[in-house]
């Protein structure tokens, strides 16, 4: 018997039927239905499938560079309008109270943009990079949010929570597990 068999929107690969993930580029296939096979009983939801191929996956040292490129840009935007305004006062250094705001400045930054259509920080962007829930759609900004701030559980375990990318399945970090978030290679 024949099973039946889809094509992927985005780059044209047949599928099997049921395919919630295209097997070649990763995207979305939308709802899953089988022809044939009765739906999930009422009250019980189950989470769409993801890609077996974790290549579809940001690794560690891809988000390492785009974590780098988001500080210069940051660092370019900020350390100047920081420092402008005691500079017009003869007053050279830091002032303590600017922690605080690179702190806002980071999370706004990151929450706001891995919430908006692109789904990414400006280096997660150029390096072709995007971060979505575990069924492939765009995060909420309490998600990103959430995600921002497991950072710090990240990065206070010695950085293990960043390292557990290279290492887990379908590259994960801590703050992503926690965040219930998958970082994914756009296909073009």
């Amino acid at each position: 018997m024949a099973q039946e068999v889809i094509y992927c929107s985005k780059c044209g690969t047949q599928n099997l039927a049921g395919a919630s993930f295209c097997q070649h580029c990763g995207a979305n296939m939308g709802p899953a239905v089988v022809p044939g096979v009765m739906a999930s009983p009422a009250g019980v939801n189950y989470s769409a499938a993801v890609p077996a191929d974790d290549s579809a996956y940001g690794g560690f040292w891809i988000r390492f560079v785009a974590v780098i490129i988001d500080g210069l840009i940051l660092g370019a935007v900020i350390y100047p309008a920081l420092f402008a305004p005691r500079m017009m006062y003869g007053h050279i250094g830091f002032y303590p109270g600017f922690g605080p705001l690179f702190s806002v400045a980071g999370w706004l930054y990151e929450a706001l943009l891995l919430s908006s259509p692109w789904q990414a920080t400006i280096g997660k962007k150029l390096l072709g990079l995007k971060v979505t829930d575990e069924s492939g759609q765009r995060i909420s900004f309490g998600r990103a949010t959430g995600r921002h701030f497991a950072k710090i559980i990240s990065a206070i375990i010695f950085l293990i929570g960043f390292i557990m990318a290279a290492f887990t399945h379908h590259k994960r970090a801590l703050h992503d597990m926690i965040a219930g978030t998958l970082v994914m290679r756009e296909r073009i």
